[in-house]
């Protein structure tokens, strides 16, 4: 199936979709699945930091631009890999399964499968502002990851035995 299928099919049946997504993935599927994440979630800022710029012109939108794009692109995979490890070692704790690869693509996909609502929230937040509108939409996106994630958990610290 294609991404934007998956990732819609993500909010239904998160457990088969990722592991269908393990099925012969590598090291370079997950990076490409963060990166491709943290891209989205950099240019769902856009709408918001402009808003910003426009109300406090002291900071350019240029600057603004950079900060966020040195966050997104640079500092967000990084503590991606260390949540996703943190996750590994408690899993292993637990379960006493797992994988570090599935522990990684497990939070990866989740960035990814969410990355329309926070297209949405950047939206919301660059147009509408900070109100009742956005806390909403806010929740929902964090919900959204957080029961995405915990169902793609349930599957690699269910599923997988392989401690690769």
């Amino acid at each position: 199936m294609s991404v934007t299928d998956d990732i819609l099919r993500s909010y239904r049946a998160p457990r088969e979709v990722l592991r269908r997504r393990m099925d012969g993935a590598g090291e370079d599927k997950a990076l490409a699945l963060l990166m491709a994440a943290c891209l989205i979630m950099f240019v769902a800022q856009w709408p918001y930091l402009s808003r910003l710029a426009f109300e406090d012109p002291s900071v350019p939108l240029e600057a603004r631009l950079a900060g966020a794009l040195m966050g997104w692109l640079f500092l967000v995979p990084l503590a991606a890999y260390l949540v996703a490890a943190a996750t590994h070692i408690v899993g292993r704790l637990i379960f006493g399964a797992g994988s570090w690869f599935g522990a990684r693509i497990a939070l990866f996909w989740t960035m990814l499968a969410v990355s329309p609502l926070w297209l949405l929230n950047g939206l919301v937040a660059g147009f509408i502002g900070p109100g009742p509108a956005l806390t909403l939409v806010a929740t929902i996106a964090a919900l959204a990851f957080l029961v995405i994630w915990g169902a793609g958990l349930r599957e690699i610290y269910s599923t997988r035995t392989d401690t690769a």
